[in-house]
């Protein structure tokens, strides 16, 4: 059943649609004419057995993380437990309403405290909102709160944000969106940051420096205390982009690294599901001084004593508060619930064991760089260029990145053709042509979930694919829905709407 909308194999059976609203003469009059329908839709019947093979067979076209490796570099797609969800699908958590009375919410006002405390107390921060449904939704979050705390001091003057040329795109973009210039420094030749660059440009406009550590180049910065210096004694800001965290956890936190502000991408740290676009959740946490200026409402505790008539549960009373001096929301409602519970879960059952992850994430990724870039002598005379190192250290953090320049000017295979390729192969494309600065760039990022066996073989099929016909390589994928599309016709004639449903509309 590819096509369920031209589908109509339950005759007389099926979901009933109702009848179209055109009949009625006083609502067609209340319609603008550019909305109505030529036809009315021409919906699929299908009965339950049928539609879902047909949602089956949709699930089996897309890859996930359930179905084959994902080492997309940055974005950490691994393993969600599926205890997970279980809590998250308990009634007292998923048939809840966000306007419902305190009382009534006790339990998951409880879950939202105690997740805004963890992730407060494993990055160094003094408070933390939920809000922010997407990393770049906390960075914008993070940075107006920043612009705030300018403006109260009388200077609002500082209308300029500092991001390495290794920077995360949407970081120059959450800081556009507050109206902040962009001041781009680069890298020095080991990728690290340039002191001599940062303090070059710094001054008193300087409102924030946006870094992340480990940088997308999966190296740790072990200059960002000084560079955290220069941007303080400038009188600005320091924004940490949090997702490459689950490289630090239990080892480091950006408070002691001399942060003001981070975002969390709980979607990828802590095992919320985020494949297929999403639901995300980017929370933000301050320190003190920018506490007041953060999204409403938050979720806060209180002791109850012994003569409170509201007196349940924990030994706390907990409800919603709302900041002095607030922002506003960001979100409609309170974050994402059902991520927020998801990685509470995750964080409960491994606590301070947290410092695990991130350890076998470190050394998953140099154990799979050490076998890209190490082949045996009998493999290695097949290839017909080998990688070399996004990052010139001998050591890297949760990721690695590598550049393909040399099989591009060898025999004409670009790093998109290689990720193609690793399709057929049943192991999703790493991240391609990110951080720029790399030519041909692939980030690979295996996570802490994978085994050994898993990262044996893709070590394996990478550098097969290196050595195949380049030509073969070119016309790749072949095992796919679908194959290799032209990407230039695809953009410049987006097809957004299913012809069968729609093509005739007005």
């Amino acid at each position: 059943m590819s096509d369920i909308f031209s589908f109509n194999g339950a005759r007389n059976a099926g979901w009933s649609q109702p009848e179209p609203i055109l009949s009625d003469p006083e609502v067609l009059g209340t319609i603008p004419s550019s909305m109505l329908r030529a036809s009315p839709p021409a919906w699929p019947r299908a009965s339950e057995p049928e539609l879902v093979r047909h949602y089956t067979w949709l699930s089996r076209r897309n890859f996930g993380i359930d179905t084959g490796f994902y080492p997309l570099g940055s974005c950490t797609m691994k393993h969600n437990p599926r205890v997970n969800e279980r809590i998250v699908n308990l009634p007292g958590i998923d048939r809840m309403h966000p306007l419902q009375p305190e009382h009534q919410i006790q339990g998951i006002l409880s879950i939202f405290y105690e997740m805004q405390e963890m992730l407060a107390i494993c990055s160094g921060m003094d408070q933390v909102t939920l809000q922010p449904v997407a990393g770049a939704q906390g960075e914008f979050t993070a940075m107006r709160c920043i612009q705030e705390f300018h403006r109260e001091r009388g200077e609002g003057h500082r209308n300029k944000v500092i991001v390495p040329d290794s920077a995360h795109g949407t970081n120059p973009a959450s800081a556009s969106m507050c109206g902040y210039e962009i001041i781009e420094i680069p890298s020095g030749e080991d990728g690290r940051i340039d002191l001599d660059a940062l303090q070059s440009v710094v001054g008193d406009d300087t409102a924030a420096m946006m870094i992340t550590n480990p940088s997308t180049l999966g190296v740790f910065e072990p200059d960002i205390a000084s560079a955290s210096e220069i941007v303080h004694s400038a009188g600005g800001q320091m924004y940490y982009d949090g997702a490459n965290f689950n490289a630090i956890i239990g080892k480091t936190d950006p408070g002691l690294m001399g942060f003001d502000a981070v975002h969390y991408n709980l979607h990828k740290t802590f095992s919320q599901p985020h494949g297929g676009g999403g639901p995300g959740s980017g929370p933000i946490g301050v320190k003190k001084h920018l506490s007041k200026y953060l999204p409403s409402p938050l979720a806060s505790r209180r002791k109850i004593i012994e003569s409170d008539p509201e007196g349940v549960g924990d030994g706390y009373w907990y409800s919603w508060i709302s900041p002095e001096n607030t922002i506003g929301k960001v979100q409609q409602w309170h974050g994402n619930a059902g991520a927020v519970v998801r990685c509470w879960a995750f964080y409960r059952r491994y606590g301070r064991e947290l410092e695990r992850m991130s350890e076998h994430a470190v050394l998953n990724a140099n154990y799979l760089r050490f076998k890209i870039m190490n082949p045996e002598k009998d493999v290695l005379s097949k290839i017909h260029a080998m990688p070399t190192d996004g990052a010139p250290t001998d050591f890297v953090m949760h990721e690695f990145t590598l550049s393909m320049i040399g099989m591009k000017d060898k025999v004409g295979v670009t790093g998109k053709d290689i990720a193609k390729r690793l399709l057929d192969y049943g192991v999703m494309a790493p991240t391609l042509y990110f951080p720029m600065i790399v030519p041909e760039c692939l980030m690979i990022e295996p996570t802490e979930t994978e085994s050994k066996e898993v990262l044996d073989k893709f070590a394996a099929d990478f550098l097969n694919v290196l050595s195949e016909d380049p030509e073969l390589i070119k016309g790749a994928p072949y095992t796919t829905d679908v194959s290799r599309v032209d990407e230039v016709w695809a953009a410049r004639n987006l097809i957004l709407r299913h012809p069968g449903n729609n093509s005739d509309v007005n």
